[in-house]
């Protein structure tokens, strides 16, 4: 299913976002400052009080102590050499020219050798809570993207056997990133491509022909390289149920041939089922013999062969990857003139970027991190920038259960499947869970943990805000307040320190997203949720929202409003819920 323009509510406004933009998309708090630290240091210059007209831009960072203010900015120090001036000696000059015509600054220190800290007024923080309020599902988006076209190919697992919670981390990291390019003005295509061509096809079929031959008593000599486990013996039943004693008078290739299109098809089915269990919709279905049948393959490797990109050596076919920083070429026909895996992959990249793709992103198994230079080589020797192409790698999954190892064995066929996973402890944990880690760092899941209902469990303590948020309203409307009446008007009330610590954190939402996005990094949301869920935690234990002062009660429900709305928010993106009970 092709994604359109016309439903991609954000390609739609983005043109309205951009003129906009000063309002929001990376204008938060901390570009705000960053604007008016650069016009000081062109006023400073202007006014004859830096002598350089070399003025770097400033760089606005949070400190780690409150007490050094809510953010600080080193640029006395990197201008201190180009000026020839002491660092406070610059800094001085720049706080002398800084112009807040709204008045967001309450007061500015220096520090240091240098350092320039700002100390925020009160009530410069309450936009914050109006434009949470007013944006709603859409607060922390911004137009990057451009409605440019991208593909995210992610799971991709060959038809031979269930998913495994490796595929279920790759799935999880994959289907986050296409929200997350979605919600940031790309128009974004999720795909799935099913390598039902080849070798593994082949020993998928033999393997289960083998089963098939033993339920009738016949003598079987199970290969090494064969598929194990006990779904090749379902398979096997089945088709015995389907087909009876039939196959045992066909010829072995055709047996075979059946048998491997049989199980293919079934553990296909048992894939899309297992992913939609998971929450996870391709967009298309990708098909390797596909590509054979439509001449693809061919087609593109006699382009190559007529450019000199792939030559003939000792009767094989030869891509030349080493003109493309690859360590040394790569066969793509054999001897035997058999296709190799690289070479139906160079056709579905080609095919990629014919289907209209500006850009395409690949989530793959960290064991494949030797297969990018070739496939780089591949892109840019078909009339494509390297820039276009960016393979996430996605390390492997640590099962454990009371913080013990599960033994796993895929060679045996013993592994815990992701059906399996998500039966035990339900898709929002195991989702939430896998992007509790940067995908390029191992991860460790604890299935027990998982399944708890206490704050060790990280899911559970980011959805507990969410309903105990929603319990708060419902107990609200006992007491006569409906959230529609709550509009802000009081806002004013929100001045103690816990406060503005909690709408100072959901302003920080909006770069969460955008650095996220940026980077390819879904973790970064669920980082920031955790902080949230922390900082919400610790507001309710020491502040009463529902009190005995109506006006206080509405600053208060406003505020915690916008908590769940961007717990909510953020949720969605990593495809998780958000329940209203616990």
């Amino acid at each position: 299913m092709k994604v359109s323009r016309k439903k991609n509510w954000f390609f739609r406004r983005s043109k309205q976002l951009d003129l906009k933009r000063k309002s929001h998309y990376g204008y938060g708090m901390k570009r705000k400052l960053k604007d008016l630290m650069d016009q000081a240091a062109r006023a400073a210059r202007e006014n004859g009080d830096l002598p350089s007209p070399e003025l770097p831009a400033a760089q606005i960072e949070e400190p780690k102590v409150e007490t050094q203010g809510d953010y600080a900015t080193n640029l006395a120090l990197t201008m201190a050499g180009l000026q020839k001036m002491p660092p406070r000696s610059v800094a001085g000059a720049l706080v002398k020219n800084i112009l807040d015509p709204h008045k967001i600054i309450d007061r500015v220190e220096i520090a240091g050798p240098g350092f320039i800290n700002f100390f925020i007024r009160p009530a410069s923080w309450y936009p914050v809570l109006a434009e949470i309020h007013q944006k709603d599902a859409a607060y922390g988006a911004c137009p990057m993207g451009r409605g440019e076209k991208v593909q995210v190919e992610f799971v991709s697992a060959n038809p031979t056997g269930p998913l495994h919670v490796g595929h279920g981390r790759g799935a999880a990291v994959g289907d986050s990133i296409a929200n997350l390019l979605s919600f940031c003005g790309y128009q974004v295509e999720k795909e799935y491509y099913i390598n039902d061509s080849g070798r593994q096809i082949h020993t998928l079929g033999r393997s289960v022909f083998l089963r098939y031959q033993a339920l009738f008593d016949r003598a079987v000599d199970f290969p090494a390289d064969g598929y194990q486990g006990d779904y090749i013996r379902e398979l096997a039943g089945q088709i015995r149920d389907e087909a009876a004693d039939r196959l045992l008078s066909q010829k072995e290739a055709d047996a075979v041939a059946y048998c491997a299109r049989f199980a293919a098809g079934r553990i296909l089915a048992g894939i899309r089922s297992d992913l939609a269990d998971f929450g996870v919709q391709f967009h298309n279905w990708a098909s390797e013999q596909a590509l054979f049948d439509a001449g693809k393959v061919e087609a593109v490797i006699e382009d190559l062969r007529r450019r000199d990109i792939v030559y003939e050596n000792d009767g094989a076919l030869w891509f030349r990857t080493t003109g493309f920083g690859d360590e040394k070429d790569r066969v793509v026909v054999r001897g035997n003139g058999l296709t190799t895996y690289f070479a139906s992959d160079i056709a579905y990249h080609c095919d990629k970027f014919q289907r209209g793709f500006e850009r395409v992103i690949d989530v793959w198994g960290a064991d494949h991190h030797g297969y990018i230079p070739r496939m780089t080589a591949s892109i840019q020797a078909t009339g494509r920038k390297k820039s276009q192409f960016q393979v996430i790698l996605v390390q492997l999954v640590n099962l454990l259960r009371d913080q013990k190892p599960v033994a796993m064995s895929t060679r045996a066929g013993e592994f815990v499947t992701l059906s399996d996973v998500v039966r035990e402890v339900g898709k929002d944990a195991a989702r939430f869970i896998f992007l509790t880690r940067h995908y390029d760092s191992s991860l460790d899941f604890d299935l027990e943990l998982a399944k708890k209902k206490t704050n060790d469990n990280p899911v559970y303590y980011v959805q507990y805000v969410h309903a105990r948020i929603s319990s708060l309203v419902r107990r609200g409307r006992d007491l006569g307040i409906s959230p529609a009446a709550v509009d802000g008007q009081s806002v004013h009330r929100l001045d103690t320190s816990d406060d503005i610590r909690l709408i100072k954190m959901m302003s920080r939402y909006p770069e969460v997203i955008e650095t996220s996005a940026q980077l390819l990094e879904p973790h970064r949301i669920t980082f920031f949720l955790m902080d949230l869920a922390a900082g919400f935690h610790a507001y309710y234990n020491k502040q009463r929202v529902l009190t005995e002062d109506p006006e206080l009660t509405g600053a208060r429900m406003y505020l915690v409003l916008a908590v769940q709305k961007l717990i909510r928010n953020g949720l969605t993106l990593l495809g998780v819920s958000a329940p209203e009970r616990m």
